[in-house]
């Protein structure tokens, strides 16, 4: 079980310069993005759902802390621990791409924010069950119209809505993924106090529909079609 430290919050904000250096990394729930904060007060990881929204690279700016924390948890067969920042706002002037060195600073196997939030760990793998007979197959169950009928079968943990909807890619999908703000602009600013997946989901989403993230005014644009000579 990890140990952590309860956050202790500041009595106001503090706001810094520094760099923030994003990596992107690929989990069993898709790839995920962690920060590194570079400031004069020291060096803080940053696992922030805003920065899911954020392509990899190096970003300076003007950072907003909340407040600092202890962090351990159990990784590899072992324990890491680190101090923690998180963000109550960030104004960012650019980004730069990161050095190879830079991009293996951070390490391969760190948590998942997802699997934190929901109290998980990656499993081991399975032990290879002895053969046995072959069960006989069970019925199909059978979908029901109405919205209101579970239908997923006992044992089986079904997609959440938002996530299900992402995964169709059509109109009503796209409604239901964005919520309140669908029908989507020219410019969408996200919600990042939703929940990490369902953020996860509009941002990929977002990409798909040909958006792309402005780090200078945190705003995703669609881009528009290159036209042929």
């Amino acid at each position: 079980m990890a140990v952590t430290s309860a956050p202790e919050k500041s009595v106001s904000p503090i706001v810094v310069p520094g760099q923030l250096t994003l990596r992107t990394i690929r989990g069993k729930n898709g790839p995920f993005t962690v920060g590194r904060l570079a400031t004069h007060l020291g060096v803080f990881e940053v696992k922030d759902p805003e920065l899911e929204q954020y392509p990899e690279g190096k970003y300076d700016g003007e950072f907003i802390i909340r407040y600092i924390f202890p962090k351990s948890y159990p990784v590899g067969g072992g324990m890491r621990f680190e101090i923690r920042a998180s963000l109550d706002g960030m104004t960012l002037n650019g980004i730069d791409k990161l050095s190879r060195d830079e991009a293996r600073s951070f390490a391969t196997q760190d948590v998942d924010p997802l699997d934190e939030e929901l109290g998980t760990q990656p499993a081991a793998a399975p032990a290879k069950p002895a053969k046995t007979s072959r069960p006989a197959k069970p019925a199909p169950v059978q979908a029901s119209a109405d919205p209101l009928v579970d239908t997923t079968p006992f044992g089986v943990d079904a997609p959440p809505p938002a996530a299900a909807a992402a995964s169709g890619g059509t109109e009503d999908g796209d409604a239901v993924l964005f919520s309140l703000l669908w029908p989507l602009g020219e410019t969408v600013r996200l919600d990042s106090t939703i929940d990490r997946r369902t953020l996860r989901a509009q941002v990929a989403r977002l990409r798909e529909l040909g958006y792309e993230m402005n780090p200078k005014t945190q705003e995703w644009s669609r881009q528009a079609e290159l036209q042929p000579a």
